[in-house]
């Protein structure tokens, strides 16, 4: 087996992995089929944003206490019940639609227990991943699992359009309900990796937990830079996902088929960026690739605002995709390897809370293209991603330094850096 796929050796990540695959198809199904159906409905930037308001949500209130609960309990039969409710939400609007009876908010409530779920099983589902691979393994497990999250995210949208416009919202519907179903199955069979869990995450109070997650992610630099770029990625550069299908309808011209391909090319570039980075072999400057492929991101976003050409939007949504694998892949990479096993899913649940930051980028920039243009809100939030990413990377230098070892003037608190610095001379 090529050293690429070397996280593949390991039998339970063989399950975990078609089971993630699965579950990420059908969140980015769902949310094109949400945005397509209330775009149909209503014609309006502002009600359309609020489908991802409502997908995101969920994780600003709750992110952190799935930290907790990753830490707490048995991460497989979290991520296990994430997916049944998830599934029985998908079988409720079928229902609704078979019957004539969906109305745009429906879509809503859709999407926000999908969020929920996405709330309390992403700790849990990234730390099972060092469960099952072991801290040497980690990145390529990482960066492999982003492949399908990113292929998902490719697949999803197109095959969400082809669905809608071959069979109605319906028809997706029913497809999301079944690739659930694949999911569970898949979980089913995992057996739950063995963890030492330390006995004081399971005995202390759950608000005493969740404290202890958010005064470890502040004291250790390189997390804390990771969290702060996090919310500013999630604030001013993702939202332009609720603006590409009103885009590429009213300015590209595009129908269903064509509009799902444009919101499904941002994957395929993120998957050749997964792939690049599980390709790489040990990396030790996680940081760098974290920051620099946020900044690609955020400059393609910027430029597909000003594009009045499908031509033109669909390769930069594959850069954009390419920068954003590398944004994706080291956010939880990052996070895994500089922290202590026994907070480990505290400070993922910390992330969690910090990617929550979306459903207020999602708000402010529905309001915004209401006011302005949809291509002009993207605009606006792209230059002020570009400025918060540069203020960031100039104060906090400790995420450029290598992983294992902190940045000149950094007293991170991480046990990797205390474990790897170099003895004074």
């Amino acid at each position: 087996m090529p050293s690429t796929f070397d996280a593949f050796r390991h039998p339970g990540f063989r399950l975990l992995w078609p089971a993630n695959f699965f579950s990420f198809i059908c969140r980015w199904m769902q949310m094109t089929l949400s945005i397509l159906f209330v775009l149909e409905l209503t014609d309006s930037p502002f009600l359309v944003t609020l489908v991802g308001f409502s997908s995101m949500i969920p994780l600003l209130l709750f992110g952190a206490f799935g930290g907790v609960l990753a830490d707490r309990a048995d991460r497989r039969k979290v991520l296990l019940a994430s997916q049944v409710a998830n599934m029985c939400a998908a079988a409720a609007m079928c229902v609704l639609l078979l019957f004539d009876m969906a109305q745009f908010w429906h879509a809503y409530i859709v999407v926000f227990v999908g969020g929920l779920g996405w709330a309390f099983d992403m700790p849990s589902r990234r730390s099972i991943v060092m469960d099952i691979i072991g801290r040497a393994g980690v990145t390529n497990g990482m960066a492999l699992d982003s492949v399908g999250m990113h292929g998902s995210r490719m697949a999803g949208p197109a095959l969400a359009g082809v669905l809608i416009a071959a069979f109605e919202p319906v028809g997706g519907y029913f497809t999301v309900l079944a690739f659930y179903l694949v999911s569970i199955a898949f979980l089913l069979i995992l057996k739950s990796p063995p963890r030492s869990a330390p006995v004081a995450a399971r005995t202390s109070g759950v608000l005493k937990n969740l404290l202890e997650g958010v005064s470890y992610a502040a004291s250790n630099r390189v997390i804390l830079a990771t969290v702060i770029i996090t919310v500013f990625m999630n604030l001013l550069l993702f939202p332009y996902m609720q603006m590409a299908p009103v885009i590429a309808k009213h300015t590209l011209g595009l129908d269903e088929r064509l509009i799902g391909l444009l919101m499904g090319a941002e994957g395929l570039g993120a998957i050749v960026g997964a792939i690049a980075i599980a390709s790489a072999g040990r990396l030790r400057y996680h940081g760098r690739v974290y920051v620099i492929g946020s900044a690609v991101g955020l400059c393609m976003a910027l430029a597909f605002s000003a594009s009045q050409w499908f031509a033109v939007s669909l390769p930069l949504l594959i850069l954009l995709g390419l920068g954003t694998s590398g944004f994706g892949t080291m956010q939880s990479t990052i996070v895994v390897i500089a922290s202590s096993e026994e907070m480990r899913g505290r400070a993922l649940g910390v992330i969690s809370l910090a990617i929550g930051a979306g459903p207020i980028g999602a708000l402010i920039i529905g309001a915004v293209a209401e006011l302005t243009s949809p291509a002009t809100a993207i605009m606006i939030f792209a230059s002020c991603g570009l400025v918060s990413l540069a203020a960031v990377s100039a104060l906090m230098p400790a995420i450029f330094g290598r992983m294992g070892q902190p940045a000149p003037g950094d007293r991170s608190s991480s046990p990797i850096a205390r474990a790897d610095s170099p003895r004074p001379r």
